[in-house]
């Protein structure tokens, strides 16, 4: 692919996850977690399985694949969007865009163990950037000067509690769905793949929507405003179908910690999106978090170049 498209493809699957948790919060004012889960899954499926079809892609999946297919679509679809949203209907996008998108770390840590990806010092180096500019993108600055300069506690301390594990947990199942997704790629097309993930895992949240303490058949057909079903069809066209099958096109071939690095990107593109759309302005700790988030994309995915060990020279006897 052409390094000059290949480029801002990669980076599209993040810039739209920064901008579909913008669309999505509102929505958990009148949507239960599940039926925001199911809402955003099964049309994402179906409409990548159009693509394919359209493409003359193969729509299966082979049978060697299909039982880690079947682990991709819990992992990553069912339980990440149910952790997911359950996260983000109690917490802020802030410290939550934080927790979710510290995902690089452990995607680096079992592409490591399960795959043998070699990551040396300088990759190490820019994860823990990037977990610091993420960190300075998201956070209240009260709790960053608790943490690094020992100030007073800070209210922002109190407030972390369910919604914050929920997201760690969400990005700790994203991480590993993205280990899964190599292995069910293996001899399957990674967009037929992506599409059945993403429709296997609408089935588990589909169905507790429709238990009563999630809406019962509101949480099947939710009554939502024409503004709000624009909304779902962002998060779950761009923000899903669009999103998961670029990203997981690029994450089952080539470099994955590598790659995962960009998503210390997602909080950039939320922030500039603010600004362009709500006139935000970013704080001057926020652009400091822009420029280490930068750094460390840079420092991971060039740390080959960066770090030659010399070869061990032969002992001498």
């Amino acid at each position: 692919m052409n390094p000059f498209l290949r480029w801002p493809l990669m980076l599209l699957p993040f810039a739209l996850w920064g901008t579909a948790m913008a669309a999505m919060k509102p929505l958990l004012d009148t949507l239960s977690p599940p039926a925001l889960a199911w809402l955003r899954l099964l049309p994402a499926g179906l409409a990548l399985l159009l693509a394919a079809l359209v493409l003359r892609r193969p729509l299966g999946v082979d049978p060697r694949d299909r039982p880690w297919l079947l682990a991709f679509a819990l992992v990553d679809g069912s339980l990440f969007q149910l952790l997911l949203a359950a996260g983000l209907a109690e917490t802020g996008a802030g410290l939550g865009s934080v927790l979710i998108d510290s995902q690089p770390l452990l995607v680096a840590l079992l592409a490591r163990t399960v795959l043998g990806e070699a990551i040396n010092p300088v990759g190490w180096v820019g994860l823990l950037i990037g977990l610091a500019g993420i960190a300075c993108l998201g956070l209240p600055a009260g709790l960053l000067r608790h943490w690094w300069l020992l100030g007073p506690p800070s209210p922002a301390l109190e407030s972390m509690g369910r919604g914050e594990l929920l997201m760690l947990l969400a990005a700790a199942a994203m991480a590993v769905g993205t280990i899964l997704a190599r292995r069910a790629c293996r001899h399957s097309d990674p967009v037929a793949v992506t599409a059945w993930h993403l429709l296997v895992g609408a089935l588990p949240p589909l169905a507790l929507a429709a238990l009563p303490a999630f809406g019962g058949l509101q949480g099947l057909w939710p009554s939502l405003s024409p503004a709000g079903w624009l909304l779902v069809a962002y998060a779950a066209l761009p923000g899903s179908a669009l999103a998961y099958g670029l990203f997981f096109w690029f994450a089952s071939q080539g470099d994955l910690t590598g790659f995962t690095s960009l998503t210390f990107l997602t909080p950039v593109f939320a922030l500039l999106s603010g600004g362009l759309l709500l006139q935000e302005s970013l704080r001057p700790l926020q652009w400091l978090g822009v420029v280490l988030a930068l750094a460390s994309v840079l420092l991971i995915n060039r740390r080959s170049v960066l770090w030659q060990p010399l070869p061990l020279q032969p002992e001498r006897i």
